[in-house]
């Protein structure tokens, strides 16, 4: 309620020449305020562009565009080729790489390389628990 009252009152001071509101909701009952007023008068020029955008947009929703026959060719949205890589690691272990790139033989043993010393040292810190 006394928010209400609150709003109200700043509502008051700001059509008597106050400072004006911050708050969303009091901005907006101050333009309604102001668009009642006698001698206030629309821009026919901003009524017709306000009317024709929006009846644009209706016509759009109502209409929606055709899907076009060749749609997905040549628009850079093609599935990419994934490349795949499987490698077999010290202790038995498989990895398997893959990557929207090709994946050359020394990358593949360079995080072949990576990953068995990252099981190494868990092995050894297991051991150690």
């Amino acid at each position: 309620m006394s928010r209400r009252a609150d709003q109200s009152e700043r509502l008051e001071r700001a059509l008597d020449g106050g400072p004006t509101p911050h708050d969303e909701e009091t901005r907006q009952m101050l333009a309604a305020a102001g668009a009642l007023r006698p001698g206030y008068q629309r821009s026919p020029a901003r009524v017709r562009a306000t009317r024709d955008a929006m009846l644009r947009e209706y016509e759009r929703a109502q209409k929606p565009q055709e899907a076009r026959e060749d749609a997905g060719t040549g628009d850079g949205l093609d599935e990419p080729e994934i490349h795949r890589e499987e490698i077999e690691l010290p202790g038995g272990g498989h990895l398997v790489l893959t990557d929207i790139e090709a994946i050359t033989p020394e990358r593949a043993e360079k995080t072949a390389a990576r990953i068995a010393r990252i099981l190494q040292s868990t092995e050894e810190r297991d051991r150690q628990r």
